[in-house]
């Protein structure tokens, strides 16, 4: 497996954490910056690398969420980046969004850093195209405040882990291979 090139270090805008100066990295700061400077949320709003169990019968992993953004403390909109097509992250990060607690987070943006697609969870349909249409807070707050809460019951949670599972970590594809590199998968 390649390892990701190394240029130095750098300093995370949101949390202001000394970090790995990779071309993802990099990619990752671009994304952060934006939804500060240009989406208007704060770095309380924001979490970042936030690394979520998921457990399949006996396997058990964890899959890298880059940002998950709250509105008046409620989880309202993730962020997976990931290098390549982003439409192949369209499946497992609709998925995720039913794993991050009693309700599907209700917005999923799905970036390569270049380019993203927004995605209504609850439908799976795409709501926008491009960085621009990642939800200012504003708009967010709206859409939160329009959309009611959809509270994810224990099927539904075991078969997005499932999805998220087949996806993140038995598919994933050589370019993903570090992102899962300290993944403890005890079912293999």
């Amino acid at each position: 497996m390649a390892q990701p090139v190394v240029y130095g270090e750098l300093t995370d805008i949101v949390s202001g954490t000394p970090l790995a100066d990779t071309e993802d990295e990099r990619l990752r700061q671009q994304i952060a910056r934006r939804l500060l400077t240009e989406c208007g949320f704060s770095p309380q709003q924001i979490q970042c690398r936030l690394r979520i169990p998921i457990c399949v019968g006996e396997k058990r992993a964890e899959v890298p969420l880059d940002f998950l953004v709250s509105v008046q403390g409620v989880p309202a909109m993730m962020i997976k980046y990931g290098p390549g097509s982003i439409v192949t992250r369209h499946r497992p990060a609709l998925a995720l969004a039913r794993l991050l607690g009693p309700r599907i987070v209700p917005v999923v943006a799905v970036t390569n850093g270049r380019d993203a697609d927004v995605l209504e969870s609850g439908r799976g349909r795409i709501i926008g195209s491009g960085l621009e249409a990642i939800p200012t807070r504003e708009a967010l707050e709206r859409r939160l405040g329009d959309t009611p809460a959809v509270p994810v019951d224990s099927r539904q949670a075991e078969m997005a882990a499932r999805i998220v599972y087949a996806f993140e970590i038995d598919g994933n594809c050589a370019l993903d291979a570090h992102l899962h590199s300290d993944s403890k998968d005890e079912g293999q």
